[in-house]
């Protein structure tokens, strides 16, 4: 290979990019190319997708090489770009289940979905460690405490499967551990800008807490589950023991890219920087690309800048700044990827799947994952499980709002409120148990004679840091969902809350006022599975993957603080058992 051709195999542009100019995959010998939340084909159909993905890779096999394009995409719960697929309950739910066998079935179903319609790689699953319920990407995490996480890894073997050979199949893609390493971890404050800064922020550490807590769960996914691509995060760690408080960007940070990862914890995959990353690191552009090179990164997601990082790499080679051995090393990391995929053998689209997209089979996964994420937190007097002859009121913002139930990554990078994908909303899981429903959003409808109440409150979608609290964000409920419940708490007996959120809320005022609460978290597309636990199908049986505070203020609050003293303790749920009706 010429040093042209290695490094264009360590170039990732986005699709958008190579839409407008069909020239770039051929001309710079693109190694990948990505979709970025949102960035879809016209139609966003599976045929669509599978079309447009082989187009893109005919052009990378006219190359001299013929070597085969490598597609990624953000698959992080369900083929979220992709309207009508399976969209199951985002990470922390799925930590609440304690259900690694459903966690690995999920994302089975995750990756025979992506493969059918083009790419082979998804940027999933994240194995970070959520210590501050503040950070707007909690809900990505499986929860607070790494066994947890570690627990999850299933979703490696989901995706890659577990026997050689797995990964050429047409129901698997190559897997993504990120964000390494602490994101999750990051110190809360204001910048001089006065945007907040946990999302991209500062991991604040020494090592003992860095290897035991923010670590731990790459270790597994190398040693354990062969993961096969690892996504370096966009924050810095500092650690105190020096006390220089010299806080390194992870794209720039050869202890733990290269003597970390790749030599002590023996990763064999390739790493792919975060989009633009580099970025965001010191210096001028050549500074950027050398200085992550050198420190171990392999593939460069710059989504519309991949001629100049080209230019720039063999630049630096060139020089002498960056080794040969380095740009080798890269490449055969990635063309190993390549050649575990069987893209050399079979670089088109399989489609023999593509029937199965959306399915009642898959769907039926998704429901049960959402049953099994509904975490109940308090149950007086047995308000729940609903009887199906109970006369039931239903109000609240997020009763009847698929897109909210969904939260971000859907579809759109940021999500959206409304009837966005297909599926059931909570409000239609429940009619289909109980005929006797009134459903009014702002509860202005008259209350006599029912039963029960059930408010259904919680977030809008948001991801990144653009829901960190501070940047317009708060975990307190909004005055219109006190409002709602507060209404229908105090006019009907039996109140039920439940809370579709990607986070705990603080619901310390309101909690007295209901009869029974439950955490929704963000279920996805299929409401019935929340229905089934609320009338008995299915018990209850989630556990909190996180800690519940009592006030903002108690924010971070982990499991193991000293004065450990939340509104409900990391594991906290209470159980029912299933009725028939």
């Amino acid at each position: 290979m010429t040093l042209q051709e290695k490094i264009g195999q360590m170039t990732q542009a986005e699709r958008s990019a190579v839409t407008s100019d069909p020239t770039q995959i051929t001309g710079l010998g693109l190694g990948s190319v990505l979709s970025g939340g949102g960035s879809t084909p016209t139609p966003n159909t599976p045929s669509a997708w599978a079309d447009m993905v082989d187009g893109f890779q005919k052009q990378a096999l006219a190359t001299r090489l013929h070597i085969p394009l490598l597609y990624g995409i953000d698959s992080v719960h369900g083929d979220n770009n992709l309207l009508g697929a399976t969209i199951f309950p985002q990470n922390i739910g799925m930590g609440a289940t304690r259900d690694p066998a459903l966690v690995r079935e999920e994302e089975h179903v995750t990756a025979t979905e992506t493969r059918a319609t083009g790419p082979q790689w998804v940027f999933a699953a994240c194995d970070c460690v959520v210590r501050d319920d503040r950070w707007g990407r909690t809900y990505e995490s499986f929860g607070e405490d790494p066994k947890l996480v570690e627990e999850m890894e299933t979703s490696i073997d989901g995706f890659q499967g577990t026997s050689p050979g797995d990964l050429a199949r047409p129901d698997h893609v190559l897997a993504t551990s990120k964000h390494f390493a602490g994101d999750g971890d990051t110190a809360y404050g204001s910048s001089t800008t006065g945007t907040y800064t946990l999302d991209q922020g500062v991991d604040i550490t020494d090592w003992s807490h860095f290897s035991r807590i923010d670590l731990a769960p790459y270790v597994t996914a190398v040693q354990d589950h062969h993961v096969g691509a690892i996504m370096p995060s966009y924050s810095s760690v500092d650690w105190t023991e020096d006390g220089v408080g010299n806080p390194v960007k992870m794209s720039a940070n050869k202890q733990l890219l290269t003597n970390v990862l790749k030599e002590k914890i023996g990763f064999k995959g390739f790493l792919i920087s975060d989009w633009q990353a580099i970025e965001q690191l010191p210096g001028d552009y050549a500074t950027q690309v050398r200085t992550a090179v050198n420190a171990g990164l392999d593939m460069f997601m710059e989504p519309y800048n991949a001629a100049q990082f080209e230019q720039t790499l063999i630049s630096e080679v060139q020089a002498g700044r960056v080794p040969m051995s380095r740009i080798d090393d890269a490449v055969s990391r990635i063309l190993r990827a390549k050649f575990e995929l069987g893209l050399f053998e079979h670089p088109y689209t399989d489609r023999r799947n593509i029937g199965t997209i959306g399915s009642p089979a898959h769907r039926a996964v998704a429901r049960r994952a959402a049953a099994e994420s509904q975490v109940l937190l308090k149950n007086a007097d047995h308000a729940l499980p609903l009887k199906p002859s109970q006369k039931i009121y239903v109000a609240g913002g997020n009763a009847d709002d698929i897109g909210n139930q969904a939260g971000g990554w859907t579809l759109t990078w940021q999500g959206s409120s409304g009837d966005t994908i297909p599926g059931t909303t909570i409000l239609k899981g429940i009619e289909q148990d109980d005929p006797n429903v009134t459903f009014s959003e702002d509860a202005s409808k008259p209350m006599n004679g029912y039963d029960v109440g059930v408010v259904v409150i919680g977030e809008t979608p948001y991801a990144e840091g653009v829901g960190d609290v501070g940047n317009g964000h708060t975990l307190d409920l909004s005055a219109t969902d006190q409002a709602t419940v507060d209404k229908v708490c105090g006019a009907i007996r039996t109140c039920v809350v439940l809370d579709v959120a990607g986070r705990p809320q603080i619901i310390t005022g309101e909690l007295p006022k209901t009869d029974a609460f439950v955490a929704s978290w963000l279920p996805g597309s299929e409401g019935e599975g929340v229905a089934d636990v609320l009338f008995g199908k299915r018990p209850f049986t989630g556990k909190l993957p996180v800690s519940w505070p009592r006030s903002e203020s108690q924010e971070p609050i982990n499991v193991g603080d000293p004065h450990y003293d939340p509104l409900f303790p990391y594991g906290y749920g209470l159980t029912t058992r299933a009725v028939s009706h």
